[in-house]
């Protein structure tokens, strides 16, 4: 009986190889195509940007990276399966005429360079398109330094688990990959060429097929003793304490770490073991000993910290730990920029030790509180704004910051009027008028934010009615008094001419912006090309682009691959591109920052500032780590949401991190696109590490200029972080951090309804007095309340202003305080029989709406804690979809027990704290109030608070106030405005009289 021989793989006719090779160039067309497209025009942009040293510096070490792990696999797995090949039995026997494994021998043979080389390639080639993500591992490596700082345990320097553990694993992962890929590769060739036969019961191992397998386990274990000795460093940041404190626990370090070097020793054992089967034909030795370390393994890695866990930490938990927690503390305040030279605790009562009146920074704060909420303002800006057309908007939410006008600081509520290419209707969604007409925003907006138009009525039965065509009541305004009793515009914009605006720029027109980038193909293209102007600037006039921004495609191949880029052919054929012609993308100022610095984590909160007459963004920046050893761990989208990002949809940065600061802050400018990273913090070895990959990308901190310095704002996310690591880290004692009692917590929103109610309270940029100077400083603001309790623990403020930017002030009530929190203010304000009655009446039945603005929280009388809450009426002028734009209707204002109500701040004041209303700024048409005579209620701790007198000063004040009353109603026209502001004029001129004056 003849055997039949083994047959290999079908062979393909011409006409099927040529088929085959001909959809194998159109996929590799496919997908590499875009991805070349995207590279070259990347490569246009980088240098358009002046940072393609980036872009040149990130590729190069991605694709060494890639050949170096592609090249190390693929010859480690080439190498194993050599080995096996050529050390193959001469005669192999076949078990049968369907010998299966022949066939494959056969199909190997007439295929070895496919198998010898493809197999080993195509592995090598998967392994470096995964290991050249990891390039920021690698570049640390290289260019990273010394923190200064020494591990408590191992006495190692910071730099070392921030820089070269994390490339020190990466590399014995990929050996792992290697070897274990080979281990497998070898085996199966040596099964198919007959090294290794199962017949019978044991099956049978050639020399050549003992030996490799043997070498290849060693060095498998070998690699694995090498892990456990970079196991140990690992545990400084183990997970086995968290929630309660991230860190080598007690367990870790008195067992797991012990048990690391015994699997280690082991594992040596067990490595020499496999070794010696080169020479020994026994096989049960390395047998052996591979089920040694698996069993010790078990045993010691696993149930003997498990044991020790169990019945030595658990009932003694608090002393154990205490050693551990105390590291925790001094290493997540370190990590988190919380620490004693930059954080001040001060004693704080929760009851005024002294009369706000009296107080000039109290004057100061109570001046400049904010009406003006930004989170809720944006509809009612869009409405007010003169020149707005529908194609213009202004981002949700608006942005706040502060400006010097005429002498005098004040808190503005700030935007840029951008083109919104959603709101692009008809015919100007055509490709022409989308991409090369509607190319760019007009001006910046602001208004102050303690001020509106005219102050609401007092009777709430009126201020439900609807706004005639008067203008209405409770709205923002965008002028404020200029030098010599002029009028200057906070709008600067095309159709302000420079002299009059308040905040003066010089070049108003908006191309990169937060707005204009969200449409389905972000891009504009621009310029002169020989013909009339194209682009939409007034209603009366056209522009050409005459910025440095955008990437030229007047030449055809330019125009090719942003064509492909876009899947658009009119980039090809339109008549409105020509040899000057530009193309203006990525337009996304944050976006932007993102591309020229992958190594900055960027903040949600990019705002719009005037610096030097040009609109820039400004962009705070973060270098982070996610494995600085002892230092608690938090998720970056989970501490930084709050009730603004659950109803605008903010992108929230999604990754973990244990280090973090503000390094950098960016700026774009609006016109050209211009981006710059500046240095703000020196002593950040994250930064200095990076600087040093991109050379020359980070401009020094010497070269920020103090109008630009000016505006920066300490940034709202990092504070998020630091807020919620001081509701933990501000106890020192380990034992008293191991209970909880000490803890604080972030409130929630009190003032939002719905999904957003159970959201955190967000944090709040606001003006206050500086006690020692009495002038207003730039302040970002936060309150604490007890762990799982409503009463008030703490008030938390960030300095923004040059002089001291960057101070953490963490007031401290006493752990008995009955001071309350946010939510219980906020329900026995809108729960008092007065408010409930007016809120009937302004509603209308429900017809109308009342929207709750920011509560703001303000320190006030040496002690004491002040509450004001705007509230906004929103009107239904006609059907669910109609718009509606929010004003101001009636202030809030609680303090203690008291509650106060009113249609301004100086009315809620004096309801509360009697005298202290005339601090605040007088609302045009204000009517005067009166303080109640009944004086302010005494401290519950310390002596009487006698009543308040208005004096020369405050006379002097309200002289100035009720003229600028009298101005405002003489611009208006308003004759029963005039009146008014006259006889508040003279009752001011009594009352100065009065005084002594």
């Amino acid at each position: 009986m003849g055997m039949r021989p083994a047959t290999g793989l079908p062979s393909l006719s011409r006409r099927s190889r040529v088929l085959l090779v001909t959809a194998l160039v159109l996929a590799a067309l496919l997908l590499v195509g875009p991805r070349l497209t995207d590279a070259y025009t990347n490569w246009l942009w980088f240098g358009e940007v002046g940072f393609r040293g980036v872009y040149h510096t990130v590729l190069l070490t991605r694709i060494l990276l890639f050949l170096v792990v592609t090249l190390v696999v693929a010859a480690i797995i080439w190498l194993a399966l050599l080995l096996a090949y050529r050390s193959r039995p001469v005669f192999v026997p076949v078990s049968g005429p369907g010998d299966p494994i022949a066939r494959y021998r056969t199909t190997a043979m007439s295929h070895l360079r496919l198998f010898g080389l493809g197999i080993p390639l195509l592995i090598g080639v998967l392994s470096g398109l995964v290991a050249q993500s990891s390039w920021v591992t690698v570049q640390l490596f290289l260019h990273g330094g010394s923190f200064g700082v020494k591990d408590p345990q191992f006495n190692l320097d910071v730099g070392f688990y921030a820089f070269d553990l994390p490339f020190y694993r990466m590399v014995l992962n990929w050996l792992f990959v290697a070897v274990v890929i080979a281990f497998f590769a070898n085996l199966v060739t040596h099964y198919v060429f007959g090294g290794v036969r199962l017949s019978g019961r044991e099956g049978t191992l050639s020399t050549a097929a003992r030996v490799q397998l043997a070498v290849l386990a060693g060095m498998f274990v070998l690699l694995k003793a090498i892990a456990y000795w970079f196991d140990r460093y690992a545990l400084l940041s183990s997970t086995r304490k968290e929630p309660t404190f991230t860190g080598g626990s007690y367990t870790d370090i008195n067992a797991v770490l012990p048990a690391k070097l015994i699997l280690l020793s082991i594992a040596v054992i067990c490595a020499l073991a496999f070794f010696a089967g080169v020479v020994l034909r026994d096989l049960r030795i390395p047998a052996m000993a591979a089920a040694l370390l698996v069993l010790s393994s078990v045993l010691v890695g696993a149930v003997w910290p498990l044991l020790v866990e169990q019945f030595s930490v658990r009932p003694n938990a608090a002393d154990k730990e205490s050693a551990y927690i105390e590291r925790n503390i001094e290493a997540t305040r370190a990590a988190y920029g919380i620490t004693s030279d930059k954080v001040e605790y001060v004693d704080y009562k929760g009851v005024a030790q002294k009369d706000p009146v009296s107080l000039p920074a109290d004057r100061s704060t109570i001046e400049n509180i904010r009406l003006l909420d930004p989170n809720l303002l944006q509809p009612t800006f869009i409405q007010r704004n003169l020149q707005l057309r529908n194609f213009y908007g202004f981002p949700d939410p608006l942005d706040i910051d502060r400006y010097t006008i005429n002498g005098e600081t004040a808190d503005y509520i700030v935007a840029a009027r951008e083109l919104q290419p959603q709101n692009l209707a008809d015919n100007q969604k055509d490709w022409i008028n989308q991409h090369t007409v509607y190319t760019h925003g007009n001006g910046f907006v602001a208004s102050p934010a303690n001020k509106v138009n005219v102050a609401p009525p007092t009777d709430p039965s009126k201020a439900a009615q609807t706004d005639s065509g008067g203008g209405g009541y409770g709205y923002p305004v965008f002028d404020v008094p200029g030098p010599n009793g002029t009028t200057l515009k906070t709008v600067s914009d095309l159709g302000t001419p420079e002299a009059e605006q308040a905040i003066k720029v010089t070049q108003p027109r908006i191309y990169y912006g937060e707005l204009i980038s969200k449409s389905d193909a972000d891009y504009a293209i621009v310029g002169g090309n020989n013909q009339a102007p194209r682009e939409y600037d007034t209603d009366t006039s056209q522009y050409t682009y005459t910025g440095a921004g955008g990437v030229p495609i007047g030449n055809w191949f330019n125009r090719f691959a942003f064509a492909a880029k876009y899947a658009e052919r009119n980039i090809l054929f339109s008549g409105a591109i020509g040899p000057d012609s530009k193309i203006i993308f990525n337009r996304n100022p944050r976006e932007r920052v993102e591309h020229v610095a992958p190594w900055l984590t960027p903040d949600g909160d990019t705002y719009p500032a005037v610096v030097d007459g040009r609109i820039v963004w400004i962009v705070d920046a973060y270098t982070t780590l996610d494995n600085f050893p002892y230092a608690q761990r938090t998720s970056l989208d989970g501490v930084i949401e709050d009730s603004i990002d659950q109803t605008t949809g903010r992108l929230l940065p999604r990754k973990e991190v244990s280090y973090i600061r503000n390094s950098v802050k960016a700026t774009v400018d609006a016109y050209d696109g211009t981006v710059k990273l500046y240095e703000v913090d020196k002593n950040d070895p994250v930064l200095q590490a990076w600087m040093g990959v991109f050379p020359g990308a980070v401009t020094p901190e010497s070269e920020i200029s103090a109008d630009l310095r000016a505006h920066f704002r300490y940034p709202e996310d990092l504070f998020k972080v630091q807020r919620e690591m001081l509701a933990k880290y501000h106890v020192d004692d380990p034992r008293e951090f191991f209970t909880n009692n000490a803890f604080w917590s972030v409130s929630n929103d009190p003032t939002q309804e719905g999904a957003a109610a159970g959201a955190h309270q967000p944090p709040y940029y606001v003006l206050l007095g500086d006690p020692k100077t009495g002038k207003p400083s730039f302040n970002l603001t936060s309150v604490m309340v007890g762990y799982k309790r409503n009463f008030l623990s703490a008030y938390i403020q960030a300095a923004s202003d040059p002089e001291n930017y960057g101070k953490l002030t963490v007031y401290k009530l006493p752990v008995d305080s009955q001071t309350p929190g946010p939510g219980q203010t906020q329900t026995s304000m809108t729960t008092s029989d007065e408010v409930s009655r007016d809120r009937n009446l302004l509603t209308g039945g429900n017809v109308n709406k009342i929207r709750y603005g920011n509560l703001l929280t303000l320190p006030v009388g040496d002690g004491g804690i002040l509450y004001i809450e705007p509230w906004y009426l929103e009107r239904n002028t006609g059907g669910t979809n109609a718009p509606s734009y929010p004003q101001l209707v009636k202030v809030l204002a609680s303090y203690r027990d008291k509650v106060g109500y009113g249609s301004t701040v100086e009315e809620a004041l004096n309801k509360v704290l009697p005298g202290s209303g005339s601090a605040a700024t007088t609302q045009p048409n204000q009517q005067g109030t009166t303080p109640p005579n009944q004086g302010t209620t005494p401290p519950d701790q310390g002596g009487a608070v006698t009543p308040p007198t208005v004096g020369k000063d405050a006379a002097v004040k309200q002289i100035d106030d009720a003229l600028r009353a009298v101005t405002d109603a003489q611009k208006s026209g308003d004759l029963g405005a005039l009146g008014k502001a006259l006889e508040q004029l003279q009752t001011a001129v009594d009352a100065y009289e009065k005084a002594g004056g």
